[in-house]
């Protein structure tokens, strides 16, 4: 046998004569050499048994992670609505700024971490082990909620800056909302100063949901006008910042149209809409996306509010006081998004299309 460059070798059972001035392993020559290769290098059934063993491995791991965060994926969230944030509240439904930092605060010593609507609608959760999912909800666009300073800054008092400040102080708090924008943006009038805005918003992680363009009660309207109405929401919204397009609708008023599914998916004219959940006004903790008893059409929100006159019962204060006493009703993560963690016990409540995430200690 010739080896490039001229050397020669010669191959036999016992013995390997190389005329050449170096020496060359042949391992083509030395069967031994081989076999000993192929004893070296794992074999597919080898990598086989080991990947199902770090499988097994890595389920009991989330299986105990899960079980020590105390996990209830189907648990209950609360869907916090607020509108005007003002010093001095004119209706039940205005808040004052110290009564609304107040409430952040509280979220964070209790474990909330805020998610947005889409976030929800769509069970796109991923908040860390063992805190809870909230959602803020912003209904009317009032600048009360979001004004800009010269500089692009959210100006002192408003929503938005409390948000930001409270999350500077715990880092664990999430600054994310949704806001549900109609025709009277954040007082603002022009396309330029509302593209301004609704970017802002996107580009610091915030929400725009859908509220329709002038705020018009649904109930009892044409199917027709209800699409129109809700359509030119829609468009309202996307003229402005394409990429902005909505993924959920909070109702105005809390009405729901003859037809509940005329507000979640249907089309005017060139514009269609097809939403991930529709929101009503207020009432009690929304239940888990993940469980059989979510419903896409009328999503129950919490007005917020201290436990005081029709207050007492169903608003923010007394509902997280309930939420707290009653830790196993609601949301705890197990901090991985891509799994639906909840103790076995509550398997019947699981809903089918997530059957392939869940896990269940």
């Amino acid at each position: 046998m010739h080896w490039p460059g001229g050397a020669m070798v010669h191959c036999t059972i016992g013995r390997v004569v190389i005329v050449s001035a170096s020496i060359v392993a042949l391992a083509g020559c030395m069967p031994w050499m081989s076999n000993q290769g192929d004893k070296a290098a794992p074999s597919a059934q080898v990598n086989a048994a080991k990947a199902a063993q770090a499988k097994v491995a890595a389920h009991a791991a989330s299986l105990a992670a899960a079980a020590k965060a105390k996990a209830n994926e189907l648990g209950q969230i609360p869907v916090l609505m607020y509108h005007r944030i003002i010093e001095k509240p004119t209706s039940v439904d205005d808040l004052d700024p110290k009564v609304f930092r107040a409430e952040m605060e509280r979220l964070v010593a209790e474990g909330y971490v805020p998610i947005t609507a889409a976030e929800y609608a769509t069970g796109r959760i991923g908040i860390p082990a063992g805190k809870h999912a909230v959602v803020l909800t912003f209904d009317d666009s009032s600048p009360s909620q979001l004004s800009l300073d010269g500089m692009g800054a959210p100006k002192a008092g408003t929503a938005v800056a409390i948000l930001q400040d409270v999350a500077r102080k715990h880092p664990s708090f999430r600054p994310v909302a949704t806001f549900y924008v109609t025709k009277d943006m954040f007082g603002v009038t022009t396309p330029e100063e509302q593209a301004q805005m609704v970017t802002w918003l996107r580009n610091n992680g915030f929400d725009i949901g859908n509220h329709t363009r002038d705020h018009l009660n649904l109930r009892g309207r044409e199917k027709k006008a209800v699409f129109d109405e809700v359509a030119a929401g829609h468009k309202l919204i996307t003229d402005l910042v394409k990429e902005a397009s909505p993924v959920t609708l909070a109702l105005p008023y809390g009405n729901q149209p003859t037809k509940a599914e005329w507000a979640r998916k249907g089309n005017s004219g060139k514009v269609a809409y097809d939403y991930g959940g529709v929101f009503l006004a207020g009432y009690n903790p929304a239940p888990s996306p993940y469980g059989k008893d979510f419903n896409a059409l009328g999503i129950p929100r919490i007005r917020s509010g201290v436990k005081k006159g029709d207050c007492s019962k169903f608003c923010s204060a007394a509902w997280l006081d309930w939420l707290k006493a009653n830790p196993d009703k609601r949301f705890t993560s197990d901090g991985d998004a891509k799994t639906v963690a909840y103790p076995k016990f509550k398997a019947p409540f699981m809903a089918k299309q997530f059957t392939g995430q869940a896990l269940a200690y």
